[in-house]
């Protein structure tokens, strides 16, 4: 029997009522509340996730930058100092490795945060493929990760810390005290659609930052929220899954993820795969769809054409905050313009749907106050 790792939260997780299940070889919580109040909740005010089960691998010398540059498809040569960078860990065929955030501590330092079920693989993929001047170091056992979450996210850690929140911009980081501890890693980055901030913290003090901010947060209608909510917040915000809406048989660019690959950033592992499917083709792309017949899309149905198999869901559910069934999922390249009609395989019937723009939900943007 395996036996499941947990957080340095495990214990409040199970203290506010979380249902614990295995994900990735974690003991995580899924839900409190439930899914849709944690989502909601989230969309209307603030949540705080245990994420501590991601990856953390650092990258430290002379060497560095080379190093990381040829590991990622994106373009690690336009980083700032403090800046963060969504990308793609890519095989010699073009196909993910895994996707992740690159974290620019110096030019010679950067912390790759990666998903939890593909730490160990990712470790032994940037360790084989990486040479010079460099320590590549897996420090993720001894890292926390807290979320904050949603609207009300920036005013809450605000109560907790000395740096101006609102000069970190979004996929930027700084490094300050929060409640007390200090040298803490402050990322305005997250998996929901939201704004707000993944805090980076060892774990003896994590016990005592997630109870903090949640203290910070009751005046503002704060929860722990689940796993359950995570993937529903991501998914309304059209963010990819790995092993759902990406993995090792599908490339960037099929997965409409073309902004993250910049051809002109070097010998990166995966690029001439990617130049051959630039140049032939694509042959399938992933789109988002909206059900137009009664039924709810799920991962793993069948798209079809008549009796033909032509694509397939990779995520889908009735989104809570939109209130209406979606999904993602792989057509033929003819089939990719926004309103072309597929139909969805649901236990035997092949319901109607159509192609829309993702992402399905886009935070509302403030509107700025008039000059009198």
């Amino acid at each position: 029997m395996t036996v499941s790792k947990k957080t340095a939260l495990n214990r409040i997780a199970k203290e506010l009522g979380g249902k614990m299940v295995e994900f990735a070889g974690w003991e995580m919580p899924i839900q409190f509340s439930g899914i849709v109040d944690e989502h909601n909740t989230v969309r209307t005010a603030a949540g705080l996730f245990d994420v501590s089960h991601m990856g953390e691998i650092e990258f430290k010398g002379k060497d560095a930058f080379t190093a990381v540059q040829r590991l990622v498809c994106n373009d690690v040569a336009g980083m700032s100092i403090g800046q963060a960078m969504y990308s793609g860990l890519l095989y010699p065929n073009g196909t993910f490795v895994d996707d992740l955030l690159v974290h620019k501590i110096s030019d010679e330092h950067f912390m790759l945060c990666v998903n939890a079920g593909n730490c160990d693989k990712d470790f032994a993929w940037m360790k084989d493929n990486t040479s010079g001047d460099v320590e590549v170091v897996n420090t993720s056992l001894e890292t926390s990760q807290l979320a904050l979450q949603g609207k009300k996210a920036k005013t809450i850690l605000q109560k907790l810390t000395p740096i101006d929140l609102s000069t970190i911009k979004y996929y930027w980081f700084a490094f300050g005290e929060v409640a007390g501890v200090e040298n803490l890693l402050i990322a305005a980055t997250g998996y929901t659609g939201e704004r707000g901030f993944e805090v980076y913290v060892p774990n003896e003090h994590a016990e005592r930052l997630f109870r903090e901010i949640m203290k910070a947060g009751e005046e503002f209608g704060i929860k722990p929220i689940g796993l359950g909510a995570r993937d529903t917040l991501r998914f309304e915000a059209g963010m990819m899954l790995y092993g759902n809406d990406i993995d090792d048989t599908t490339t960037p660019l099929e997965a409409n993820l073309n902004w993250i690959v910049k051809m002109n950033a070097g010998d990166f592992i995966g690029r001439d795969a990617l130049q051959q499917q630039m140049n032939e083709g694509l042959k399938r792309r992933l789109v988002g769809f909206e059900m137009v017949g009664a039924g709810i899309p799920r991962h793993g149905y069948n798209i079809v054409a008549g009796d033909k198999k032509i694509g397939y869901v990779t995520s889908g559910t009735k989104a809570p905050f939109l209130a209406k069934a979606i999904g993602l999922g792989y057509v033929p390249i003819d089939m990719t313009e926004f309103g072309a009609q597929i139909h969805i395989d649901i236990r035997g019937r092949a319901v109607e749907a159509k192609v829309i723009p993702t992402p399905f939900y886009r935070r509302p943007r403030l509107k700025k106050k008039k000059k009198i």
